[in-house]
């Protein structure tokens, strides 16, 4: 994670005196995910840069469960040591504290000077809406260039990152610049890595509540910043003396009378008890949703929950109370971890196979590794493979057009590129397959998650 801040006023090496940093040294901080660096690639008269690199230690990151989500592996897959976040925000604030105050006690001349200042921020979440970052940061004043690349220039078929290269211009304070960042770019990634609380309101109006409340996006800024809390936002409102902020519409809900989660493992259990399978290995199995479930009925015999996590099958583990159950059920579930991806004999030997939203996070390039581990080695009777539809995703109406439903997810298909797949499985290992639906069926659609079932060796 880095950003840039240079300037190009006469003498530019005096941004070091606002800043408290000397130019000839490299700075160390420790901070809770971390240690912050600050450094200068150049300093002379005519131009000075002070850049700001955070590296985040991803196994303290994931300890301290911070940006957790649903997903087993979200702990370790993701983005956070590299993109702009909260975690670069309270980096600047804990290294350029008193630059952000306003204060140089070996120049006070220097306080309140407006100097030519650009700022680079290399990796933007854009959140699919790239102009957002020109109508958050043009009326203070700046000068917007950002840019989106693709994200692998040698595959072009994963498209375009979901990153943006932020270049910012103007005539700013260094602490005005410094505060606009710290507000506006924990907005921007939508997420922060500690508890929000009322303190936040605080850090809030003391950093923005000089622009904030005629700031154009002042709504989606405020109600972001605040985890959409509307107490909190109720309070800063107030603080800042500005109208009352509208009531956020209702969010509608997919059109499922129940959760998906619950209507997908009801649908597997369903196709389970139909293929008459005793013995069932749920590769994927995350924290343990589905092991319950086939535990809870005696006629599955033999329960394998696999996975390439620790952590998820430590706490499959301790929601199924695995130290409390009853010695019966105990010596029908087997907890192991492995990958989809890696020959495994243990996994061998069962009637069915249930890959439950996992092909998805499987790199495309991977998926006929996927195939021979499942198909080819593992060989079950049956084989359900549920993933997303993708041509669903329109009926979501916060997911921005082109993103996917989660940010580990390498593809996602449309029903029939699923049942393509499926077809060139069923080729190459002698299976058949039919497609099913799970929730609701749209008319224009289809349902929000696609079925496979795939059978050895016999008619669907």
């Amino acid at each position: 994670m880095f950003l840039t801040l240079t300037s190009t006023a006469d003498p530019a090496s005096d941004l070091g005196f606002l800043l408290h940093k000397h130019p000839d040294r490299v700075q160390a901080f420790d901070l809770s995910v971390g240690t912050a660096h600050v450094f200068y690639p150049e300093a002379s008269d005519e131009r000075c840069t002070v850049a700001l690199l955070l590296e985040v230690d991803p196994v303290e990151l994931a300890r301290g469960n911070r940006f957790g989500d649903g997903f087993a592996l979200g702990a370790y897959v993701n983005d956070r040591p590299y993109a702009a976040s909260s975690l670069l925000a309270v980096a600047l604030g804990r290294v350029f504290r008193s630059a952000m105050a306003g204060t140089c006690a070996a120049r006070p001349d220097l306080v309140g000077v407006p100097l030519p200042l650009e700022i680079h921020v290399p990796a933007v979440p854009d959140d699919g809406d790239l102009a957002l970052v020109a109508r958050l940061f043009e009326p203070l004043g700046w000068q917007v260039s950002a840019g989106v690349g693709p994200l692998d220039p040698a595959v072009p078929a994963w498209g375009d990152s979901p990153y943006a290269d932020v270049r910012l211009t103007g005539t700013f304070t260094v602490a005005d610049a410094l505060r606009h960042l710290y507000v506006l770019l924990p907005a921007l990634d939508g997420g922060k890595h500690y508890w929000v609380g009322p303190d936040e309101v605080d850090k809030l109006v003391r950093s923005a509540g000089e622009w904030l409340g005629d700031h154009p996006e002042r709504d989606w800024i405020l109600r972001r910043s605040l985890a959409h809390r509307r107490e909190y936002v109720a309070d800063a409102v107030e603080r800042l003396g500005v109208p009352a902020l509208p009531d956020e519409p209702a969010v509608p809900e997919v059109p499922e009378a129940r959760p998906l989660s619950e209507v997908r493992r009801e649908v597997v259990l369903a196709e389970l008890r139909s293929a008459r399978a005793a013995s069932v290995v749920d590769l994927g199995c995350g924290e343990g949703a589905l092991l319950r479930e086939l535990l809870a009925d005696p006629s599955f015999t033999r329960v394998v929950g696999a996975d390439v996590s620790h952590r998820a099958l430590r706490r499959a583990a301790e929601r199924l109370g695995l130290d409390r159950m009853p010695d019966t059920v105990r010596a029908r579930l087997t907890l192991l971890q492995s990958s989809v991806t890696y020959r495994d004999a243990r996994l061998a030997g069962a009637d069915a196979v249930v890959l439950m939203e996992v092909v998805e996070h499987v790199d495309a390039d991977r998926l006929p590794s996927l195939e021979r581990t499942v198909f080819g080695d593992a060989r079950p009777r049956t084989v359900i493979v549920t993933t997303p539809n993708e041509e669903f995703n329109v009926r979501y109406p916060t997911l921005h057009s082109g993103t996917m439903r989660h940010t580990d997810h390498r593809f996602e298909w449309t029903r029939a590129q699923g049942e393509a797949w499926a077809a060139g499985v069923c080729a190459a290992y002698g299976y058949t397959f039919r497609a099913g639906a799970v929730g609701d069926v749209d008319p224009e659609v289809g349902p929000p998650t696609q079925l496979l079932v795939f059978t050895l060796g016999a008619a669907a």
